[in-house]
């Protein structure tokens, strides 16, 4: 298995979820269990020796492949869900997307400041909700935060703007947008 292969598995849908947008569909790799393998392995090379105590989830891709890197690192997993999904008492943040607007909560216990977390989606994009999902975060006072992702489209500067935020991302590969 090679990086490139897993580039050329990603299915790419043109014109969802709207008009002019080239999805990137990740459900032809994680439909093996060789590349999700890959993958996962592959990301948690990156972390081995971190001390990482919790990986965090972005709903709704981030939850395939954040639960089996906490597993694979020895740690517990978090999810950050949409407006109104969690039971418990949760804080949150608004953020500007694409499309709109959007709202990301996290359970107001879910994390200590004693956590080293790895914040983990799908897709890095534009970096909205990743940002937005670093700042719900931060607010819970973690002792340290990574963050990373399977595919950056790149051309959307989302790394970029990231770091001009103050947060460095691994992405495991890049994909053009119009590829």
């Amino acid at each position: 298995m090679t990086l490139e292969q897993l580039k050329k598995d990603v299915r790419n849908v043109p014109d969802f979820p709207k008009k002019g947008i080239q999805f990137k569909d990740i459900t032809t790799i994680i439909a093996d269990p060789g590349e999700l393998r890959f993958m996962r392995d592959r990301l948690a090379a990156i972390y081995r020796g971190k001390g990482i105590t919790k990986v965090v989830g972005i709903e709704s891709r981030g939850f395939i492949l954040a639960p089996a890197l906490a597993m694979e690192l020895g740690a517990g997993f978090v999810p950050i869900r949409k407006h109104n999904k969690l039971p418990a008492e949760t804080i949150e943040v608004s953020y500007e997307k694409e499309y709109g607007t959007d709202t990301i909560q996290i359970h107001k216990d879910a994390l200590s400041p004693d956590d080293v977390v790895l914040i983990h989606d799908d897709i890095l994009a534009t970096g909205g909700s990743m940002l937005a999902a670093v700042e719900l975060v931060r607010k819970l006072g973690v002792k340290k935060i990574y963050v990373n992702c399977l595919i950056e489209l790149e051309g959307l500067n989302g790394k970029a703007f990231l770091a001009a935020h103050g947060v460095d991302a691994e992405c495991l590969m890049g994909i053009e947008v119009d590829e």
